[in-house]
């Protein structure tokens, strides 16, 4: 029976070893990701020339967005827009639009970020002339009626130029609030 064991141990220890190896290996080794593609950055819907608007409880539009293309993506839940264009009309009489070359929504729509050449146009009105705003990007929260940014801004109006870091604008109220660094021109209106 010694014989016997003897001759079978060295085999034993090896399957013992390698059961052991199996183990370690299955314990280390990290899970695989879930199939349901929400650990993947990939879009579920593509829309292109888009147009969607939002409207007050009395049925007058409160704001719309377009955009040349429109990606979604559920693991963040974030839309990117190529060539978006949001335009408020908390003043109806002059609406502020808002381009750039991209953008995004956060998940819910509260948030709507601009990145790229962004251009703000406020449309004149009574005896108000056109003003611009223009930046690289412009943080939107479209409930609020508020564009805020704490980059470069140049702001230009019909006798006016002003460059200035950050603003806060409510497009509702028309309050334009200027953070840091405030340089304005003014050239007088020629007859």
């Amino acid at each position: 029976m010694n014989e016997r064991f003897a001759a079978w141990f060295p085999l034993l220890l090896l399957a013992l070893l390698a059961a052991l190896t199996f183990w370690i290996d299955r314990t280390v080794r990290p899970t695989p990701p879930a199939p349901d593609g929400m650990t993947r950055h990939d879009p579920d819907f593509i829309a292109e020339k888009l147009y969607a608007i939002r409207m007050t409880p009395t049925g007058k539009i409160k704001h719309a967005l377009s955009a040349e293309k429109m990606i979604h993506y559920p693991d963040d839940d974030t839309t990117h827009l190529a060539s978006p264009v949001f335009t408020s009309y908390a003043a109806p009489n002059s609406p502020l639009a808002i381009t750039a070359k991209e953008g995004l929504v956060s998940s819910e729509g509260e948030n709507v970020y601009f990145r790229n050449n962004v251009r703000a146009v406020r449309a004149p009105y009574d005896n108000k002339s056109e003003l611009a705003v223009q930046t690289d990007y412009l943080h939107i929260i479209p409930d609020d009626n508020i564009a805020k940014t704490d980059r470069p801004v140049t702001i230009t109006d019909a006798n006016i130029v002003v460059d200035a870091i950050g603003l806060e604008l409510n497009s509702e109220t028309r309050i334009l609030k200027l953070h840091s660094r405030v340089r304005g021109t003014y050239e007088q209106n020629k007859k």
